[in-house]
């Protein structure tokens, strides 16, 4: 064994960490979600906070400060209800936006669970209407990301009951069926539906797509360019998310994730603020996939948090400086060594391989990667001294509060 971890150490020390990490960080991008700027909380209340976006330009522009900093983020996902509400007839005001702030739209979100239609759900509404009204919205929102040149279309449902005997759930899921195929039948080449799934809330006795076995069955009902999408919140405590990804990468359906953290249940904390070594796994399965199939999967990584009590901008650059420092962690695991030690079932040394490159210090080697792409080092220092914090407070206090919405 000390041989064994001797060679290990010999290995490691040779290695160019920094190369590894910088090319760690040259792949990584993340979209942002325009809701996470507004005024989003609980669906208890909100406390507002004054420089909380309202309308969709102040989404882009508090979009593209972040981008500005970190230099990952030049996408930012819509929510057709919240920031495209004349549909198709808006697409051209939000490509002037986009262009006006360099900010590309990524994932366009159908919102198939606010308006009041939607009681008893919607594609498993046991109104056929509902049912037809739903899937018009989400071929709607097909062409619009059609228009707009977005790829992915984002799909969460917050259809299920709460009492037993009140749905029929075979029957729900044959509705499901179908109005997932009349939306992939819908999409154009090269567009993604992303199933997401939730294990409860706002229906508590059953959800209609409760874990990744009924995303990943529902997926493969829809059609070929149907995928995953895994939000690393939507889990019961304690379950391991990163075998879920490492089953999903190994089937050929991991879409994309929604990024945020968990005390509970959906909390929409910042990502890493509860569980870092989670975060830390889930990109080691990602970059362990990779290295032994020779390709990158093809994942969009989406930011899906609503911060109630956070500033909304600093809790973004939080959340992707985070995901930038554990992304960099798993890029260091020794793919060689750990495959000879579960090979050996050599258990302390496989895990050490992990635990070395999660204690990892990648701070300095981040730092450099920023200074070499005349990015700012200390990204919530820089964004306190621009003083865009105070400019847009000035700009949208004491105005009357924007439309009501949650995520």
């Amino acid at each position: 064994m000390a041989e064994r971890f001797a060679a290990r150490n010999r290995i490691f020390s040779m290695r160019n960490t920094d190369s590894f990490i910088h090319a760690a960080l040259d792949r990584l991008r993340i979209e942002l979600p325009s809701w996470g700027f507004a005024d989003t909380g609980t669906r208890f209340g909100k406390f507002r906070q004054p420089a909380a976006a309202v309308t969709t330009e102040e989404k882009f522009s508090d979009a593209a400060q972040v981008h500005a900093l970190t230099g990952v983020c030049p996408t930012l996902a819509l929510h057709v209800l919240w920031d495209v509400p004349q549909g198709l007839n808006g697409v051209a005001e939000i490509g002037q936006l986009s262009a006006r702030y360099g900010m590309r739209v990524g994932s366009i979100n159908p919102n198939l669970f606010e308006d009041q239609r939607y009681k008893h759900g919607s594609f498993g509404n046991p109104d056929a209407a509902v049912r037809a009204a739903a899937r018009d919205h989400v071929v709607e929102s097909i062409a619009i990301a059609d228009a707009l040149g977005s790829r992915d279309i984002s799909l969460w449902f917050a259809d299920g009951s709460n009492y037993p005997g009140t749905a029929h759930i075979r029957r729900r899921r044959a509705w499901f069926i179908e109005g997932l195929r009349a939306s992939h039948a819908a999409l154009t080449a090269g567009q993604r539906l992303l199933i997401e799934y939730k294990p409860f809330e706002p229906a508590f006795y059953h959800t209609d797509v409760a874990d990744w076995g009924m995303a990943l069955l529902l997926a493969r009902e829809a059609g070929p360019q149907a995928r995953v999408l895994v939000d690393t919140g939507h889990h019961y405590l304690s379950q391991n998310i990163e075998q879920i990804v490492a089953w999903l990468l190994a089937e050929g359906m991991l879409g994309g994730f929604h990024f945020n953290d968990r005390r509970y249940g959906d909390d929409d904390l910042t990502l890493g603020s509860i569980d870092p070594y989670q975060v830390f796994r889930i990109f080691h399965e990602l970059h362990a996939y990779a290295q032994e199939t020779g390709a990158a999967p093809d994942i969009a990584y989406t930011i899906d948090q609503s911060h109630n009590l956070k500033g909304k901008i600093e809790a973004m650059i939080q959340t992707v400086c985070t995901a930038q420092a554990l992304y960099a962690k798993a890029a260091l695991v020794d793919h060689a060594a750990l495959a000879d030690a579960q090979r050996h079932a050599d258990l302390v040394r496989a895990e050490s391989i992990l635990q070395d490159a999660f204690a990892t210090d990648v701070r300095p080697s981040i730092r450099e990667w920023r200074a070499g792409r005349s990015l700012p080092v200390n990204k919530l220092e820089a964004f306190a001294e621009g003083g865009y914090l105070e400019r847009i407070t000035r700009a949208r206090g004491g105005r009357a509060p924007g439309p009501t919405s949650y995520a």
